[in-house]
């Protein structure tokens, strides 16, 4: 059905004449009249009977105006949701409780009225990349472990991210009463990160920090949840994992669970925005800014990040 022709009708029921429909539409009134022709010819019935009052709707007409209402509301809809500007920023975080999630929250505080679509894509940095570039998000977040002249031409990325560690532990554990812990003295200690998967860049990473620091990661187990994670750690004297310092945790006080930061030197997994260069949203460069404006720099500290990590620098 020709939607130029239901809003000509509907134009036409609103404003009660032919001619001012076609005021209203910028349009001539026989184009008006040839419009309403033409869905009459379609619908095989009469929608107005002209009266010396104007254009009255037949009871075709009074049956068909609510779903033509309803035709341009649908239309309406349709468009905004593919429109940039209208439509929400679509952006992918993997999870929800690491650190790009807990940034956008506080996106959201600062610009409300800028609607995100937050998606969890659960894939690597490869799969992330193809969805940006086909459109499924408009932008990810990710470690980026290969040279920019690798990835395809439209991409591009800026490092938004130095996600610093914590190692997690329960109150029996030998390092639970420690203000901060050394790579060193993790060496020392079984570290479970049961599940991650090979290949992923995640899995590059700390297969780099095990090597660097002669740690002992442990993948094996199956994954119960993170939930079933807390309630293990909570309860050795030996399991303990790393986590992101701004990832978000929830455990019952009973746990007595304790975050203790590694520093000299403090790893750091690099994460960067990815997106298309040709991508119109307006919401994006408000993101990267808000993105550039939160980075905090310690440039006292000594830290360690993989040698991939290494190749480019922030908001490169």
């Amino acid at each position: 059905m020709d939607l130029n022709g239901v809003r000509t009708f509907v134009a036409v029921v609103d404003a009660g004449q032919f001619q001012d429909a076609a005021a209203a539409l910028s349009i001539t009134q026989q184009a008006v009249s040839k419009r309403i022709a033409t869905l009459e010819k379609e619908l095989e019935v009469r929608l107005f009977a002209r009266t010396a009052r104007g254009a009255q709707l037949t009871i075709d007409g009074q049956a068909f105006l609510p779903h033509a209402r309803e035709l341009l509301r649908v239309a309406e809809r349709a468009d905004a949701s593919v429109r940039p500007g209208r439509r929400a920023l679509r952006v992918d975080v993997h999870s929800r409780r690491t650190a790009p999630a807990v940034l956008l929250q506080d996106f959201h505080r600062t610009h409300p009225r800028i609607e995100l679509d937050v998606v969890t894509l659960d894939a690597d940095v490869h799969a992330a990349i193809a969805a940006v570039e086909a459109g499924t998000v408009d932008v990810t977040f990710h470690a980026v472990p290969v040279p920019a002249r690798q990835l395809p031409d439209a991409i591009r990325t800026a490092r938004v991210i130095d996600e610093h560690h914590e190692i997690l532990v329960g109150p029996r554990h030998a390092l639970a009463n420690a203000r901060a812990v050394t790579p060193a003295q993790l060496a020392e200690h079984r570290i479970w990160m049961p599940g991650m998967a090979a290949g992923t860049e995640w899995a590059s990473y700390y297969d780099e920090l095990a090597a660097a620091f002669g740690l002992t990661i442990d993948r094996v187990g199956p994954v119960f949840g993170n939930e079933a994670l807390l309630a293990e750690i909570a309860d050795s004297a030996e399991l303990a994992t790393l986590a992101g310092e701004r990832t978000r945790y929830l455990w019952p006080d009973s746990y007595d669970l304790r975050r203790i930061p590694v520093r000299d030197p403090a790893p750091v997994y690099p994460m960067s925005l990815i997106w298309r260069d040709d991508n119109p949203h307006p919401a994006l460069g408000k993101l990267r800014d808000h993105l550039s404006a939160s980075r905090v720099d310690v440039p006292d500290e000594e830290v360690w990040m993989p040698k991939w990590g290494q190749r480019s620098a922030p908001g490169s």
